[in-house]
């Protein structure tokens, strides 16, 4: 059983890609927040306001573009990185439809330029490859999906993870067999406060909030494995950390996904989220054509809960109150880099849910 530590993390060296993203400024703060050294690389902010520069504190920052190979590499040179933790990416279904290559030239090559650049790193324990629970061939039958089903993606972005975990695999077993362990995690839908990305729910939510409009929605019966942030941040760090103190035991593929009862509709999540706010913003129906997304989609996280003994801690009606509190402390002004690492340290006491 592998138990998430301090004394793990204190001092280690990070390298953490996507550190200027939503969750890549939570994950930064965590690992702050245990004493760990970090040194992030990612593309500037692309929102205003961002939870990067909210929360960021004085850890190393290289903003640069992950397809940029001398830059990586010079950035990895100069921070001798112990762990790697990848999370840059193009993240939006619906930007990878208007601009499919450049999804695939981040979301696909930028992983390979990284994962060459590991190869010579001398100090180098672990690397972890973040992808997506859209990795899967999904016919949409119902079944949650556990590590071992087919890949695919319909989307330029979903099949541009499931191509980054094929390029994963590939450099794992050609060019690591004898070196530093090599892992992809793959999470459900992610909210929490701090997100103010376009084209997301909750991010849509508020700024029809400030709108004082109901938000759209493109597929509101559409299933999705909601999850608060910090949930599968905490997998993250879970299996990091095993695969330097127990490598041979510790998987190399893992779910990460919420709690069965989290399973929900989009709609029901902004039905409750709306209530928050005293009913508002509400929604209504995009009548517009839009590009395919999954009806269905769930993840099974057995191998999480066998191999790693982690376990979601909040049902869907606590993150849904963690998020909307997280934007009510924001619109009043208060320090979020102390209420973030509240939420941090409050989410680490609370027990595991029932599986």
């Amino acid at each position: 059983m592998t138990q998430l530590t301090r004394e793990f993390w204190r001092d280690r060296r990070v390298f953490l890609t996507g550190h200027t993203g939503f969750k890549g400024a939570w994950m930064s703060l965590w690992l702050r927040q245990m004493g760990a050294e970090v040194t992030g690389y990612a593309l500037a902010p692309h929102t205003e306001p961002n939870l990067f520069e909210l929360v960021n504190g004085k850890s190393a920052s290289h903003l640069a573009d992950i397809r940029d190979p001398a830059r990586l590499e010079q950035a990895l040179a100069a921070s001798d990185p112990q762990i790697i933790v990848h999370m840059a990416a193009q993240a939006l279904v619906r930007e990878s439809y208007r601009d499919p290559l450049a999804t695939y030239a981040t979301n696909l090559m930028g992983t390979g330029i990284l994962l060459q650049a590991c190869r010579t790193l001398e100090h180098l324990e672990c690397v972890l490859i973040v992808t997506s629970d859209k990795v899967y061939e999904n016919h949409e039958a119902g079944h949650p999906f556990i590590e071992s089903d087919r890949l695919g993606g319909h989307d330029p972005y979903s099949n541009s993870k499931a191509c980054a975990e094929l390029l994963t695999a590939s450099f794992r077993d050609s060019f690591f067999k004898d070196g530093p362990p090599i892992a992809s995690v793959r999470a459900g839908n992610v909210i929490g406060g701090g997100d103010w990305s376009q084209e997301r729910l909750i991010p849509d939510c508020i700024r029809a909030l400030e709108a004082g409009e109901p938000v759209t929605l493109r597929y509101p019966d559409a299933v999705r494995p909601w999850q608060h942030v910090l949930e599968p941040l905490c997998g993250y760090l879970t299996l990091a950390q095993a695969l330097v103190s127990a490598p041979a035991a510790a998987p190399r593929a893992v779910n990460f996904g919420p709690n069965p009862s989290s399973f929900c509709t989009v709609h029901e999540v902004v039905d409750a989220f709306s209530a928050r706010f005293a009913g508002r913003p509400g929604w209504r129906r995009d009548g517009g054509v839009n590009p395919k997304e999954a009806g269905a989609l769930t993840l099974s996280s057995s191998l999480a809960h066998g191999s790693l003994h982690w376990y979601p801690r909040l049902d869907m009606k606590e993150t849904l109150a963690w998020t909307a509190d997280w934007y009510k402390a924001h619109a009043a002004g208060e320090d979020m880099v102390k209420y973030s690492e509240a939420q941090i340290l409050r989410y680490q006491s609370l027990p595991a849910l029932p599986a």
